[in-house]
């Protein structure tokens, strides 16, 4: 699949454009180039298409200029295929309860697009609510892993969320390319250790993996190369509430390769991923201004001792 064919999914499969609707197009500077093939496709398509190109955020889950935001509230269909992402911001939330509804993409590039977006959306989709539906049921998950991970969580009165590529209803909302279910864990409950040996949203591949420390339910330690001292420093900037172990997500999207880009990461199929920060989207009760997932493959997964996942093959 061909760029174009695929933004042309993105838009006809996923948001269900219809001639006439507004299209939102937000970008930054590093994002114009592939912001503006998403103008032309939607403008193709009878779309009334307007692109604002911003300012790059300084941190995922930075909040948008107000001007962007009243644009966001008035919009049919937002694209943001931003640098730092917008999902996890009150633009966001307050666009998608007047009915906008919004793909974020944060750090999408032409090879993702062209990539991750062929997927047989049929089938992710029963995957993925499937999945959501066994969070939703249970109590209580563990995570290990070969390198040594071994991390317990509650998720008790926790629903779980199922990203099926479908945002053709009013107020949807997910990340393209598709392709996960995940649930916001019980703020305190999680404990123990996890290595990171992807990538991490916002700061890219790791080369040796990350040792994280959980305790009480915070990120407390944090050990590998230098992306762990990046994502110390900002952890330090930003204060104690961004290292909330905010996420637990697997990733459902057969087509999606490791690429060292989190975006497509996260929903390889197989993996799981730890989210750190903002929950509040997604059924939490913290809300600050970061959001980072940190990417784990061949991991195993318990939910209420039975497994889903085993070194990253869906049981």
């Amino acid at each position: 699949m061909g760029l174009m064919k695929g933004i042309k999914a993105m838009l006809l499969e996923c948001m269900g454009l219809k001639p006439g609707e507004t299209v939102l197009i937000i970008v930054d500077p590093s994002s114009l180039e592939i912001g503006m093939a998403m103008w032309e496709m939607a403008d193709n398509h009878q779309g009334e298409a307007i692109l604002i190109k911003m300012t790059e955020r300084q941190d995922h889950a930075g909040e948008p200029p107000a001007a962007v935001a009243a644009a966001m509230r008035a919009a049919d269909i937002i694209l943001a295929p931003t640098t730092k992402s917008l999902s996890h911001t009150r633009a966001r939330r307050e666009a998608c309860a007047a009915g906008a509804r919004m793909a974020s993409m944060p750090g999408i590039t032409p090879g993702i697009i062209t990539r991750s977006m062929a997927v047989d959306y049929s089938f992710m989709r029963s995957l993925s609510n499937e999945l959501a539906r066994r969070l939703s049921q249970a109590k209580k998950a563990r995570l290990t892993s070969p390198l040594g991970t071994e991390l317990e969580m509650s998720l008790e009165g926790r629903q779980g969320v199922a990203d099926t590529g479908d945002l053709s209803r009013p107020g949807a909302f997910g990340n393209l390319p598709a392709g996960e279910a995940f649930i916001a864990p019980l703020e305190g409950s999680c404990r123990g250790v996890f290595y990171c040996d992807v990538s991490v949203g916002g700061f890219g591949r790791v080369d040796k993996a990350l040792r994280c420390v959980v305790k009480d339910g915070f990120l407390t330690s944090l050990e590998g190369d230098k992306v762990a001292s990046q994502l110390r420093d900002k952890l330090h900037e930003i204060g104690p509430l961004a290292g909330n172990i905010a996420e637990l997500g697997m990733g459902t999207n057969p087509h999606t390769p490791l690429s060292g880009n989190p975006l497509e990461d996260e929903k390889v199929f197989g993996t799981v991923h730890i989210g750190i920060g903002n929950n509040k989207i997604i059924g939490g009760e913290v809300e600050v201004p970061f959001h980072v997932d940190l990417v784990i493959k061949k991991p195993t997964l318990y939910l209420d001792d039975l497994p889903v996942l085993r070194e990253g093959k869906f049981v």
